[in-house]
């Protein structure tokens, strides 16, 4: 496995697919580790990602970290962290459909390469593109589904939470925080409230 995923991130810095790879400093495929069992899935590279090469390194990666360790996971070795898209969109704007479509199968690679048990969506754009619905994040977060046989959570991005700081109950914060905790409880074999796959008719 780790011989064919270092020949998926090989191909993956040479891309060039779409228009993105024209202003990238860097693509950005991954960091943590390979051999996790979960997979955090974000949106695309801003511009601290495009300028290191590596996901959420920003204050929206910053944070995350924070509320991964929180619930008691590590960064470096309970997860494995990507995006959709391998290339900064201009002014961090959200990536186009030709963009999603062009860099999709990088990441359907990148998921059978790594073969996690779990995979944990950040924001609407994530969960939309690969649950390929139209359900709004505020009612898809937080409930476990189930995509090709993995078991998927669907949360908030974190840049959505730096907008919405409140640590109160019921607020965004909060409510990531127990999606976090469902992961954790999930790595550990309790899985509860499981729906099959979400998409609209």
């Amino acid at each position: 496995m780790r011989v064919s995923l270092e020949d998926f991130e090989a191909s993956c810095l040479q891309c060039q697919r779409c228009d993105l790879a024209k202003e990238r400093q860097h693509v950005v495929v991954s960091r943590g580790n390979p051999s996790a069992r979960l997979m955090v899935v974000g949106e695309a590279p801003g511009a601290d990602e495009d300028a290191q090469g590596r996901p959420f390194v920003g204050r929206s990666g910053r944070l995350l970290d924070a509320c991964l360790a929180d619930v008691g996971l590590d960064q470096t070795d309970d997860t494995y962290i990507c995006n959709l898209i391998k290339c900064r969109p201009p002014g961090n704007r959200r990536p186009t459909p030709a963009e999603l479509k062009a860099c999709r199968p990088w990441l359907d690679r990148q998921i059978l390469e790594v073969n996690p048990e779990i995979l944990l969506l950040l924001g609407a754009t994530a969960t939309a593109t690969l649950l390929e619905c139209r359900t709004p994040i505020s009612r898809l977060r937080g409930q476990w589904t189930e995509w090709q046989g993995r078991y998927v959570m669907p949360s908030f991005h974190p840049s959505y939470l730096l907008r919405n700081p409140s640590r109160d109950s019921g607020k965004p914060r909060s409510l990531f925080m127990a999606d976090l905790a469902n992961v954790k409880h999930a790595l550990n074999g309790v899985v509860s409230g499981l729906t099959q796959d979400s998409s609209d008719p």
